[in-house]
């Protein structure tokens, strides 16, 4: 069965752990840049496909953290066929699951487990569960020591509505840390789908004035993700982002949200991390020491599993992928 979009977010609200990358709300957004969605439900799962156009009129179809429910046989058999009729080169899958909770999910026997992610895979998640001096406390005290310190020196953190301060912070962030950053578009194109439904917050933290910092927030049921963040070159021995995400943090909890994602580190196991981030600043090495902070506990999902429908094109696509990466 094919849904509509409002039929879909009725079916998604249902799921109060569900990842915000399957909510009706992503599918809008990416199908600004690009993509397509369609909404595939049986009577025991569910999922938003995106697809994204290849040379030659073939696609790439993509569940980003997902399916819901209990995907089984009819599941698979009713997104083969809207793959197919979409001309996919291959599904690639990405369920919403942590290894460490030792869950499955049952695929096919064709699907293969793949080290091409298209998110990260490995994330730190703050616990939101306990009171704040608890969080705190979890903290390293050198972060706790630096959200205090912000504070004391007169950084504000508010709720804001200003795109363009934050896509001119994203562009400083980018330059400097050496990443490509979205258009101002993309921006004002996130917060106008998530943001009118209230699952999205802008915020911004600054000094007499000059903004310093954003966070762009999104939550659902049980989550809270930290998707875009940008800084400022001034002011920054008056620890700015590290208060933000303390208040953005506190504000995720104000809504009921158990778990504050701080999305993407680099997939490496946490002794690797440890030994290396000192060393290395290349990729996500960059922002683990800052992330590594906020006393969260290091996850990982269960990765990528690839379905092929095309396998001598897929070679073609894999190829071109690892030749780029």
């Amino acid at each position: 069965m094919i849904l509509n979009k409002d039929k879909w977010q009725d079916y998604f609200n249902q799921f109060d752990d569900a990842n915000i990358l399957q909510s009706a709300e992503w599918g809008e957004l990416k199908s600004e840049f690009g993509w397509h969605e369609e909404f595939v439900k049986t009577a025991n799962a569910g999922a938003m496909v995106l697809f994204r156009n290849l040379p030659m009129g073939f696609k790439i179809a993509y569940i980003p953290e997902g399916p819901l429910g209990n995907p089984d046989v009819d599941f698979w058999n009713a997104v083969d066929v809207v793959c197919k009729a979409n001309k996919s080169v291959f599904l690639k899958v990405e369920p919403f699951i942590w290894e460490e909770d030792g869950n499955t999910i049952e695929f096919p026997d064709d699907f293969q487990s793949v080290l091409d992610t298209i998110q990260p895979p490995r994330t730190i998640v703050v616990d939101l569960r306990d009171a704040e001096d608890a969080i705190l406390a979890r903290m390293k005290q050198k972060t706790r020591y630096n959200v205090r310190l912000a504070a004391r020196k007169g950084v504000e953190v508010f709720v804001s509505n200003n795109l363009k301060q934050f896509h001119d912070l994203m562009k400083i962030t980018g330059e400097r840390d050496a990443f490509g950053v979205h258009s101002e578009s993309y921006y004002e194109k996130v917060y106008e789908v998530f943001n009118q439904t209230g699952k999205c917050v802008l915020m911004i933290a600054s000094f007499e004035g000059t903004p310093l910092a954003g966070v762009m927030i999104f939550t659902h049921g049980k989550n809270a993700w930290y998707l875009y963040g940008a800084s400022s070159n001034e002011h920054r021995s008056k620890m700015p982002t590290y208060l933000i995400q303390w208040e953005a943090m506190k504000y995720a909890k104000s809504l009921g949200c158990d778990f504050y994602d701080l999305y993407g580190v680099p997939d490496e196991k946490l002794d690797v991390l440890e030994e290396e981030f000192t060393k290395r600043h290349d990729g996500l090495w960059g922002v683990y020491r800052f992330k590594r902070g906020f006393g969260g506990s290091l996850k990982r999902t269960v990765g990528a599993f690839d379905r092929v429908y095309m396998p001598f094109i897929y070679q073609i696509y894999s190829l071109i992928r690892k030749m780029r990466s």
